[in-house]
C-alpha cells in the first residue's frame, strides 16, 4: 500500500505526534472521506445534467419556441397599436389639417384682415383721439382747480390741528416756564450748592489727611512686618517640609517598586519562560501535526479514488534556513526487492 512507503525518519517527530495522527486519520476515512465522496457525485451528476439535458432542451425546443411566440406577438402589437395610428395620421388627420389650414388662410386674408383694418381706421382711432381730447379738456377745467381748492383746505386743516396749537404751548407756556426754572437753578447752584460743596470737599480732604492716611500707614507697616516675620519664615518651612515629603515619597516608591519587581515581576518572568513558553510550543507542534496529518490524508484518498498524485504539504516543502533541501527530504535507502536479493 502507499500508506506504507514513507520514509523511516519522520522528520524527528516523537510518540506524541504518532499518538495525535492515527485517531485523526480514523476520523477523516469515516467522517470526511463520505461527505467529499457524496459531494463529489452530486457535482458530477449536476454538469452532466447540465451538459446532456438543459443544454439541448434550451437550444433545439425553448429557445425557436421564445423566438416563434416574440414574432407573433411583435406583429399582433404592431397590428393592433402602431399601424392603425400610422394610418390615421397619414390618411385623415394629415388631409384634415391641410384643409383647415387652407380655409383659415382664406378667410384671414379675404375677411379677418380687411374687417380689422376697416374697423381700425373707421372706429377705434377716432373713438380713441375723442377720448383723448376730452380727458384733457377735464384735467385742465375741471381736476385741476379742485385739486388746488382740496390741497388749500387739507394745509389749513393740518396747520390749524397739528401745528398752531404747539406753537402757541411753546410760546405762551413752556419757554416762559422753562426761563423761570432756569434761574431758579442758577441761584440754587451759585447760593446753596456751591457752598455745601465746598465744604464737603474740606471735610473729605480733612479726613483724608489726619484719619485715613495715618491709618493707612499703619495698616502698611503691619502688612509688611507680618510678610518679612512670619509669612516669609512660614513659606521656607512649608518648602522645606515639601522637599522632605518628596525624598520620602520617592523612597517609598523604589521600595514599592523593588517588593513588585521580587514578588511579582520576577515570579511572573520565571512561569512565562519555563511553563508557558514550552506549553505553548508542544501545543503549536500537536496542531501543526493535526493539520499536516489531515492534509496527507486527504491526498492519499484522492490519489486511491481518482489517481492523482498526493501533494505534498505546505510544512513539509519549506526550506531550511542556509539550505537548499526542504524539511523532511532526509535520504532514504534504496529499497531492496526480495526477488532480486533471491
Amino acid at each position: 500500500m502507499e500508506l506504507d512507503k514513507r520514509p523511516p525518519g519522520d522528520g524527528g517527530e516523537g510518540c506524541l505526534v504518532g499518538v495525535v495522527r492515527v485517531p485523526v486519520k480514523i476520523v477523516a476515512l469515516i467522517v470526511v472521506l463520505p461527505v467529499r465522496v457524496v459531494w463529489d457525485l452530486l457535482v458530477a451528476f449536476g454538469q452532466a445534467a447540465v451538459r446532456h439535458v438543459l443544454g439541448p432542451f434550451s437550444v433545439y425546443v425553448l429557445q425557436p419556441v421564445l423566438r416563434g411566440t416574440g414574432r407573433v406577438l411583435t406583429v399582433l402589437l404592431k397590428l393592433v397599436f402602431v399601424w392603425p395610428w400610422v394610418g390615421a395620421w397619414r390618411y385623415v388627420l394629415v388631409p384634415v389639417g391641410q384643409g383647415l389650414a387652407w380655409v383659415w388662410r382664406g378667410l384671414n386674408d379675404r375677411v379677418l384682415a380687411p374687417a380689422g383694418r376697416f374697423l381700425t381706421a373707421c372706429v377705434l382711432r377716432p373713438l380713441g383721439e375723442a377720448l383723448a381730447w376730452l380727458g384733457r379738456g377735464g384735467v385742465r377745467y375741471l381736476l385741476a382747480p379742485l385739486a388746488k381748492g382740496v390741497t388749500w383746505i387739507l394745509w389749513a386743516l393740518c396747520m390749524t390741528l397739528f401745528v398752531w396749537p404747539w406753537v402757541a404751548l411753546w410760546r405762551h407756556v413752556l419757554e416762559p416756564v422753562g426761563r423761570g426754572t432756569v434761574r431758579l437753578a442758577t441761584t440754587v447752584y451759585r447760593y446753596v450748592l456751591t457752598p455745601v460743596g465746598h465744604g464737603l470737599v474740606w471735610v473729605a480732604a480733612a479726613v483724608l489727611r489726619h484719619l485715613l492716611r495715618p491709618v493707612g500707614l499703619g495698616t502698611a507697616w503691619l502688612a509688611a512686618a507680618l510678610y518679612r516675620y512670619v509669612l516669609v519664615p512660614l513659606g521656607q518651612a512649608l518648602v522645606w517640609a515639601w522637599h522632605v515629603a518628596g525624598r520620602i515619597a520617592s523612597a517609598v516608591w523604589r521600595g514599592i517598586r523593588l517588593v513588585w519587581r521580587v514578588l511579582v515581576g520576577r515570579p511572573a518572568a520565571q512561569l512565562y519562560r519555563h511553563v508557558l513558553t514550552p506549553v505553548g510550543h508542544v501545543v503549536r507542534d500537536v496542531w501543526r501535526t493535526v493539520r499536516t496529518t489531515v492534509r496527507e490524508v486527504r491526498a492519499e484518498v484522492r490519489k486511491a479514488l481518482f489517481g492523482s498524485p498526493a501533494r505534498e504539504p505546505a510544512r513539509s516543502r519549506a526550506r531550511t534556513l542556509g539550505s537548499t533541501t526542504a524539511v523532511g527530504e532526509t535520504p532514504s535507502a534504496p529499497e531492496i526487492s526480495w526477488r532480486k536479493r533471491g
